[in-house]
């Protein structure tokens, strides 16, 4: 007995179940939607480059440190800035790779365009001792804290 499955992306019916053929990215139905899109809209490859830079915020108890993963980019090409007192800016752009007349892709997964992370800090970071660092793209933003200063505690004698 065979049961034959219909691919749901358009594709051939076949009489063997794939449970991955759904999630197959080389399907020629996918991949054109998919380029019809990326084409037609550069607000989608904006959002897709935004959402790519991907940042991660740890906070010490010296400092708040955010680390970056900017492959392929130099420092020259990112900005690290400090906006409206408290709110710390990533931003900058990835260039899209020169097309060649006869050149024919197979996968664009890397994306390309403008990048910006926006990340408002709180009242015990020291803005105007940020510092930023790039190795291996992998850019490190350390933004200092206000030392926390215990409470003087004074000790009252009791009468009676």
């Amino acid at each position: 007995m065979s049961l034959t499955i219909p691919n749901l992306l358009g594709g051939p019916r076949t009489d063997v179940f794939d449970p991955f053929s759904v999630w197959d990215l080389s399907d020629e139905f996918f991949n054109s939607a998919l380029a019809n899109t990326m084409s037609s809209s550069s607000s989608v490859r904006e959002a897709s480059a935004i959402a790519n830079a991907r940042v991660d915020w740890k906070e010490t108890p010296e400092a708040h440190v955010f680390k970056a993963d900017l492959p392929g980019l130099k420092k020259e090409e990112v900005k690290v800035e400090v906006e409206e007192g408290r709110v710390l800016q990533i931003s900058g752009e990835r260039s899209k790779e020169q097309e060649e007349k006869n050149d024919k892709w197979h996968r664009v997964e890397r994306s390309s365009g403008k990048f910006l992370r926006r990340f408002t800090l709180p009242e015990t970071a020291k803005m105007d001792q940020v510092k930023a660092s790039m190795e291996n793209g992998v850019l490190t933003v350390t933004v200092p804290k206000v030392e926390d200063k215990k409470p003087e505690v004074k000790a009252i004698e009791i009468s009676g």
